[in-house]
């Protein structure tokens, strides 16, 4: 049911550029009806500028013009705000949560010597260091700044998170001392 080249040209025919531009419109706001991500409605907004030229007996080539014109600026001006305000039911991912969080130390961390592990809640992760030369003594408390691949990148000092990160909750699991594993005990 998807409209022709010669129902097009027909309305083009028969309504002029009027025709034109509302047809224009309606297909811009039946795609991001369909799309729902902010691409095409913004060239419903240069088809009602190029509308309104038409209206008023303006040139085709003026016609295109502002619609061009409209279309670009209304997305380069509005679209990130729309998209900061309107999709904003993203959800961190479990990862991501635990930026921020603390970490204890179960394996010097030493980034020349590829050496490093600590514990979050009950899972041990293998460690670097976040900064270069930084070495993270086993027992002490670190941050974890980030998640490369299945590696925690950790630093001693706590980071500021950015005002568009939720701040993170209390630790429901505070840092305990964990007794080390020997291997006799799995043998």
């Amino acid at each position: 049911m998807f409209i022709g080249e010669d129902k097009i040209m027909e309305i083009a025919f028969e309504y002029g550029y009027v025709g034109f531009w509302v047809m224009i419109i309606v297909l811009a706001m039946v795609a991001e009806l369909i799309t729902v991500s902010l691409s095409t409605i913004w060239f419903a907004f240069g088809g009602v500028a190029a509308l309104c030229l038409a209206g008023i007996g303006a040139p085709f080539w003026v016609q295109i013009l502002g619609f061009l014109l409209l279309s670009l600026v209304s997305l380069y001006f509005t679209r990130p705000w729309a998209i900061k305000h309107l999709n904003n039911k993203r959800v961190k991912s479990n990862l991501e949560e635990l930026i921020g969080r603390p970490v204890q130390v179960t394996e010097t961390i030493d980034n020349r010597k590829d050496t490093g592990r600590a514990l979050h809640k009950g899972m041990e992760w293998t460690a670097r260091a976040a900064r270069e030369g930084e070495v993270i003594e086993k027992g002490s408390e670190a941050y974890i700044e980030r998640i490369e691949g299945v590696k925690l990148m950790v630093s001693t000092n706590r980071i500021m998170e950015s005002k568009d990160q939720i701040q993170p909750q209390e630790d429901r699991y505070p840092l305990q001392e964990i007794p080390a594993v020997t291997k006799a005990k799995y043998r």
